[in-house]
């Protein structure tokens, strides 16, 4: 009976743990949730230690130290100028600038507007020894100037530092594949909208600006390669669609960036302005 009574125990206990591995509940299955748990977990900590090392970086932009000062600037006041010793490197802190370049006849023309947390001027890092450009606030804005053997060191010793920099340079250079893409193969109405909401911020990770500070129709017209007349027609019929609003800005809605994603409505022959390109 010993022995009968030994076997019954020892079938009861393999078919306990025959039934524990089998459950829901069992190690075995426990573990790929537990490995998930742990990727999650470190996922998280990866992002903090982004964010963390994005604050760091943004630490040398925010006071002004040995080799490094903060400029005020008013409206229309020039940075620099096209000619210049280029001997350092600026960041937006806040408002927004307006690059413009001179050709030898004297015709100017914009490429590029930046707003916030933007670098100009990284020229000189690559051996230029003269500004190609000419720098100009178009709203009062806060600037920082990094020498550029400060910036060098930075770049050299600060890893976090030396990231951003490299985002910056790598979306600056995707926006400029962008815009010749656009200019080669959109209407200046397309273009126009574009514009719109690439200076609205719509597409980055911050909160899209709703209200742009206020820029005329010719600079519009001078970044996109298209006349006043048509720049004028365009922001006429934007408003009219509800896409755009003026007060006091140009406020960007939301409408604008579905409108160009599904292509923008087609205007009867009688409503078009002057000649699209």
């Amino acid at each position: 009976m010993e022995v009968v009574q030994q076997i019954h125990n020892s079938t009861t206990a393999y078919r306990t743990c025959s039934s524990a591995a089998r459950s829901p509940t069992a190690k075995g299955d426990a573990w790929p949730r537990a490995t998930s748990q742990k990727a999650d977990m470190k996922d998280r900590r990866d992002m903090a230690t982004k964010t963390s090392a994005s604050s760091d970086a943004k630490k040398f932009l925010t006071k002004a130290a040995k080799g490094r000062s903060i400029i005020k600037c008013r409206k229309d006041e020039t940075i620099f100028s096209q000619g210049e010793l280029a001997d350092a490197v600026y960041y937006v802190q806040k408002g927004r600038v307006k690059i413009t370049v001179v050709s030898l006849h004297g015709k100017e023309a914009v490429i590029a507007l930046l707003g916030s947390d933007e670098f100009f001027g990284e020229g000189c890092l690559s051996g230029q020894p003269r500004r190609l450009s000419t720098v100009k606030a178009i709203a009062e804005s806060a600037i920082m100037r990094i020498e550029k053997e400060t910036f060098s060191r930075l770049i050299r010793n600060e890893p976090a530092f030396s990231e951003m920099f490299m985002a910056h340079v790598l979306a600056r250079s995707t926006r400029l594949e962008e815009d010749l893409v656009d200019q080669l193969f959109n209407s200046s109405e397309k273009r126009l909208a574009r514009l719109l909401l690439l200076l609205a911020n719509f597409g980055k990770d911050e909160q899209p600006e709703l209200m742009i500070a206020k820029i005329s129709q010719e600079t519009l017209a001078e970044m996109i390669g298209t006349t006043r007349a048509r720049v004028s027609f365009f922001m006429n019929k934007f408003r009219k669609l509800g896409f755009i609003k003026y007060n006091g800005g140009i406020e960007v809605h939301t409408s604008l960036l579905n409108a160009i994603l599904h292509d923008l409505p087609h205007q009867s022959a009688h409503a078009r302005g002057p000649q699209d390109a």
